[in-house]
């Protein structure tokens, strides 16, 4: 999937990110936090190369997985429980492969830290219960 669309809105709490299958035509559509979509969006079509002088979370995370050797690769949506989706952050140390629970904006924030961005999948059944 690919990030496509970042919805910010002034009037409502309700943010929208939107991916895109990069090779077919499904969408899903995500709201997020106001800060979360901020971030995103601050990082993907305005000012990446800004530092903001002391590292926003997803800086953080990234930060301390390439301190504690590790190499992050990848994001996947992986459930729709109640309205709720949930993420996974899949993160490679040597021949360990380590998988952390993650809501989805953090987790996106995280692979847009990254140039180039780390890839984004969506589950199967999340796409077709969405």
């Amino acid at each position: 999937m690919e990030l496509f669309r970042i919805i910010i809105s002034e009037i409502s709490e309700g943010q929208q990110i939107c991916l895109r299958e990069i090779d077919g035509e499904r969408v899903l559509k995500i709201m997020i936090g106001t800060f979360e979509a901020t971030c995103i969006d601050r990082r993907v079509t305005q000012f990446p190369e800004m530092a903001l002088g002391r590292p926003m979370t997803h800086e953080l995370m990234a930060g301390i997985i390439d301190a504690l050797g590790g190499k992050a690769e990848q994001v996947t949506i992986t459930q729709l429980i109640e309205h709720t989706y949930y993420a996974l952050i899949r993160i490679r140390k040597g021949d360990d492969v380590i998988e952390i629970d993650a809501r989805p904006s953090d987790a996106i924030a995280l692979a847009t830290t990254y140039t180039p961005a780390l890839p984004i999948y969506v589950e199967e059944s999340v796409l077709d219960e969405s």
